[in-house]
This record gives C-alpha cells, sequence and structure tokens, in this order.
C-alpha cells in the first residue's frame, strides 16, 4: 500500500505544473473566457470573409425554403442566374455582417460570472457555446438585421419574394424567419456562427493541449 502512494506521489510531482493543479473557481472563470473569445474571435474570422459562408457547405446560406420550388421552375426557364444572383447576395450579406460580432462577444466575455464560468467547465462539448448564444443572439440579431438588409435590397428576386412572403405570412401561411429575405440570412448567419465557435470549443475540449495556452489546459486538461 505504501509502494503504491509512493508511487503515485512521485508520478504527480514528475508531472507538469499545470497538470499537478487542479482549477480554482478563478482559474475556471480566466479558462471559460478565454475559450469563449479564442473560439468566437476563430469564428468571426473564418466567416467575416469573402466566401466564409459562400465557400463553406457547413454555414452555406440557402434560398428560403417557400423559394425553393420557384427557384427550380426559374432555373427550368433559363432564368438560373437571378437564382444564383440572390444565393451570392444572400451569402455575402451574412459575410459582411459577421464582423460586426467582435466588439459583443468580447464585451460578453468580460461580463461573465465566476459562477457561470464553473457551470461551464463542468458542461457539455458545446455548454461555453451555448451560453454565449443565449447572451448575444438576440442583440447580434439586432446588429445583423439592417447589415443584410443593404446587402440585399438591391436584388430583385428578394424584392419580390419579401412581396409574396408578406402576403402568405398576413394569411398564416408563412411564419418565423422565412418572413423576408433578410429575416432568414440574419437567422441562418448566426446558426452558422454559432456553429463555427461551438467546433471551436470542440477542439479546446478535446485536445487543450494544442492550443499552446496554460489556463486552457489547466481548466479542460482534466
Amino acid at each position: 500500500m505504501k509502494r503504491r502512494h509512493l508511487t503515485a506521489a512521485l508520478a504527480l510531482a514528475a508531472a507538469p505544473a499545470w497538470l499537478r493543479a487542479a482549477p480554482n473557481e478563478s482559474d475556471a472563470a480566466v479558462g471559460v473566457r478565454a475559450a469563449l473569445e479564442r473560439g468566437a474571435l476563430a469564428a468571426v474570422q473564418l466567416l467575416g470573409r469573402t466566401d466564409g459562408f459562400l465557400g463553406d457547405p457547413r454555414v452555406r446560406i440557402p434560398l428560403p425554403q417557400n423559394l425553393e420550388r420557384v427557384a427550380k421552375l426559374m432555373k427550368a426557364t433559363g432564368q438560373g442566374k437571378r437564382v444564383d444572383e440572390l444565393v451570392t447576395a444572400m451569402n455575402r450579406a451574412a459575410e459582411a455582417a459577421v464582423p460586426e460580432a467582435r466588439t459583443l462577444f468580447v464585451s460578453t466575455v468580460k461580463q461573465m460570472s465566476v459562477e457561470d464560468a464553473l457551470a461551464l467547465v463542468r458542461g457539455g462539448p458545446t455548454s461555453v457555446t451555448d451560453y454565449f448564444s443565449g447572451k448575444t443572439r438576440s442583440p447580434l440579431s439586432e446588429k445583423f438585421l439592417p447589415i443584410v438588409a443593404r446587402a440585399t435590397e438591391k436584388v430583385k428576386l428578394a424584392e419580390r419574394y419579401n412581396q409574396l412572403a408578406a402576403k402568405a405570412a398576413s394569411a398564416g401561411l408563412v411564419k418565423g424567419d422565412a418572413v423576408t429575405v433578410q429575416q432568414h440570412v440574419t437567422a441562418r448567419a448566426l446558426d452558422g456562427l454559432f456553429l463555427m465557435i461551438g467546433e471551436e470549443e470542440k477542439k479546446i475540449r478535446a485536445d487543450p493541449v494544442k492550443t499552446g495556452s496554460a489556463i486552457l489546459r489547466k481548466v479542460f486538461g482534466g
């Protein structure tokens, strides 16, 4: 028994300092904030550039579902260019809007409480991202919408869809994000943004050593 305890003690003493010390409340707060900021800024950088959305099938924004049938008909009658124009405009709008998230993300990270941080460390693979989404999705939607509107308002097909969707909405046939192209793009842009933040969080949790950050190794290395 003594030999087993001695062996364990020697192994622990030989381990790196970050492994020997269990994270305390302060470490947890710093680590979760670091993970949030790292994941958020990486996602913003990845998506907030040309082809960030359009060139990535994981986040590429499709036409509103109610427009798909019309789009097929248009392509069959030689009007595919108009459809492609709208899809490109929608994704370019998302790429233009995403950088606006940076300031709000950094502010949200700084405001996180120690209690929240501790709960998130012990949470699931995307619990940090889910926290972020709950805190920022609504204000980001307000920021994104006017940017998306400016980027899509010149596309005639978008205007036509909005007119038809408005009539359908008044009859209760269209609801939620599909009421306008702009609302559809804003919602899908946020979905894509949080998807990518979640992917970054999974990477950190799966291999904190690879991040090169001592605090992330300490907090998520257990």
